[in-house]
């Protein structure tokens, strides 16, 4: 998977073949992790 020159830590990108929400852990070198589901936070 490429992701553009301009991605920063922490962004969340998508795989074009499978849909799979990704998070950018590092940029050079490149690395990427599942991306975290969105939890609810009940008012806490």
């Amino acid at each position: 998977m490429t992701v553009g020159s301009d991605a920063v830590k922490g962004e969340i990108v998508s795989c074009p073949d499978c849909g799979a929400e990704l998070e950018v852990k590092e940029t050079r070198p490149l690395a990427l992790a599942l991306a975290p589901e969105a939890e609810e936070d009940w008012g806490e």
